[in-house]
Parts: structure tokens; sequence; C-alpha cells
């Protein structure tokens, strides 16, 4: 191989090295911790077969041996479950059952879909899809397909079992006695605690409670409505919820995409209004120029409407020649000349006489 130039060929052998590296502990790894590089295998595989005839099981180990750790062989624990939606609790319960000894082979029984459903009802998941993800738990070393829902003799001499985990609550046979007893009294017992707050029932109820949230999420990942067994006009509605959805979720994101010109946006808004109000201001405040311009325009209204002055005689007291003094002392206008007349015995005539008068006189 030709390598381009030195500083290339230095990169490629810590490639190389590193790769080697990396091999090296995927190695170790699957020679040493199985479980945790790959899936638990099943009972009828070969490497739990392997396992389990290397196993000497005439040798009996105490519950006071398994603890202190001081045995000759791997213990043998058992637990088993339905492990429907397989969860934290779980996962939980059997990290308890991996580590209630020292150097601990844990051997997990999951019942099947046919006693499962005849002993405790439905399950969401099949026995399949439960028998693969126990098998990938990481506590796992071996998983028995098709357990029993009660263990005999049989069952635990042909798996090896030293003790079974589980949790001290009593599971009731048909007859009304527990599940656990026997073992109980027999001292193959430990006890497991469970997980507050989880458990498959409690998320089966969530789903039902949401759902309507459910049924439009999958609605809009492409199942159809009678895959849910939804009617028809439930699927137009939750079609229609699922469009209003989308169009806030479009709406968020264009507000969020905008970022800081949302902010530039907001200020040049308040600047331009600003700018309105103090130019509707400007022309309609109180002193604005439309007041200003109405004031002047009524005030030229008023004098075009209101009758002029009487023009005034020369001379007269109020007249523009008077002086200021006469101005202020102005006098009342003269009283008229009065009319006097004579009485008729005396032949008295009034200032004015005049000819018709004389005549009426005469004819009198």
């Amino acid at each position: 191989m030709t390598w381009g130039s030195k500083h290339n060929g230095n990169e490629n052998n810590d490639a190389n090295l590193m790769f080697l590296k990396d091999y090296n502990q995927i190695s170790v790894c699957n020679a040493t911790i199985p479980s945790i590089c790959k899936e638990a295998p099943f009972s009828d595989d070969i490497e739990a077969i392997i396992e389990r005839n290397s196993c000497d099981y005439n040798i009996h180990i105490t519950l006071k041996q398994a603890r202190s750790g001081k045995v000759p062989r791997r213990v043998r624990v058992y637990a088993d479950g339905i492990y429907d939606l397989f969860h934290q609790g779980h996962a939980r319960q059997l990290l308890q059952a991996k580590n209630i000894f020292p150097n601990v082979y844990l051997i997990v029984g999951v019942c099947n879909d046919e006693l499962t459903h005849s002993k405790k009802g439905r399950t969401v998941m099949t026995d399949l899809e439960r028998y693969d993800a126990v098998r990938h738990c990481r506590y796992v070393d071996e998983v028995v397909r098709d357990a029993p829902w009660e263990l005999d003799d049989q069952f635990l001499e042909k798996h090896k079992i030293d003790f079974v985990a589980h949790d001290d609550i009593p599971y009731m046979t048909d007859d009304g006695s527990d599940v656990y007893a026997k073992l109980k009294a027999k001292g193959m017992f430990v006890a497991t605690q469970r997980t507050e707050g989880v458990s498959t029932s409690d998320i089966v109820a969530r789903i039902v409670k949401d759902y309507d949230i459910y049924v439009r999420r999958n609605l809009a990942r492409g199942y159809s409505a009678k895959e849910l067994n939804v009617s028809f006009l439930n699927e137009k509605k939750f079609r229609l919820q699922n469009k209003f959805d989308d169009l806030k979720d479009k709406g968020k994101r264009v507000m969020e995409n905008i970022g800081e010109k949302r902010m530039d946006m907001i200020s040049k808004w308040e600047e331009k209004s600003r700018d309105f109000i103090d130019a509707f201001l400007l022309l309609f405040g109180r002193e604005g120029r439309l007041s200003t311009i109405w004031n002047e325009s009524k005030g030229r209204l008023m004098q075009a409407l209101s009758p002029p002055a009487s023009p005034k005689r020369d001379g007269s007291p109020n007249s523009s020649n008077s002086s200021n003094n006469d101005e202020d002392q102005t006098s009342p206008p003269p009283k008229k000349t009065g009319r006097y007349e004579f009485s008729r015995n005396n032949h008295y005539l009034s200032d004015d006489y005049s000819d018709d008068e004389e005549e009426n006189l005469h004819s009198k």
C-alpha cells in the first residue's frame, strides 16, 4: 500500500490502532459479559444449555451461603412475570434479583398469551414481543418462554434453580393458596421491592384517559380509522383537530425563526405608533393646527355674520372728530322742539301753522 504522505500514514496507523483496540474490547466483552453486549439467550439456545449443564446442581446452596458469597458455583436465581409494556418497574425488579446475592446467574420466566389471558386478562404486547423485550434487559442472563403460573419441583430441577425472586405480595392460586408458599417453606424464596407509582395498569389507564390524543397521533402517523377502530365521524373530527394543531405549530415555528427580527419589528412598530400619535396630536390636539384653523375661521365667520355699527354724524358727541374728553363725557341728544298751541279763544296758532288750518278756523 502506498501512503500519500508521512502525515497521512500516521493518521491511518492511529486509526488502525484504535480499531484494533475497540475490537479487542469487544472480544473481551463477548468473552466475559455477553449479556451486556448482546441479548440474553432463550433457555433452549445452545449457550443456555451449556451454562446449565456446567452447573453441579447436586451442590445445595443455602440462603446463608448465598448471602455470604462463599459458594462453589454461580447462584441461579429465577424471576417470573408477565412483563407487558416492559417499563422501569420491571427493570428495577430484575436489577434487584440480579444483585440479591453475589455472583448471580439470573433466569427470567415469561408466561405466554394463553395462560396470561386466562389468569390476568388481555395484554397489550404479544408473548413474542414480551419475550424479546425481557431478553434485551441488561440484567437478564437467560429467558424461559412459556413459563408456568405455578412452579413445581420438576420445573425447578430442569432449570437448576436455587432461589426464586419476586415481590412479597401473595399471589393466589385457584384453591386460594399463595403461589410461592411452598418455596417460602423451603427457604428458596427471596423478596424484591415493587416500584411505587408505575405499573402496566397505570400505563394502560393513562392511555385510556388520553384516548383522543393517541388516536390523533396515530392517525397523523398513517394509521387508518379501521386499524384504530374509529368511526367515520370521529376520524374526520380527529383529522380536523390535527390540522388545527399543525397550523398552531407552524405559527410558533415562524415566530421562533424570526428571532431578533421579531424584536426589530416590534421596536419599529412602536416608533411608528409614536410618530402616528404625535402627528395626530399635532393635527387634532387642543393646540393643534386644525384647532387653530378652526378658531381663526370661527372668528372670521362671526365677524362676517355680525351687523356693522351705525355711522355717526359729524359734530355729534360720539363722532370721530370730537375730542377724547367729549367721548368720555357724552351728553344725551337734544330734545325735539316742542309744539305750542294757543287757546282757541285767543286765536293763537301753533308754530306749525299752515293754510289748511287757517281755512279750518274760518269755516268754524
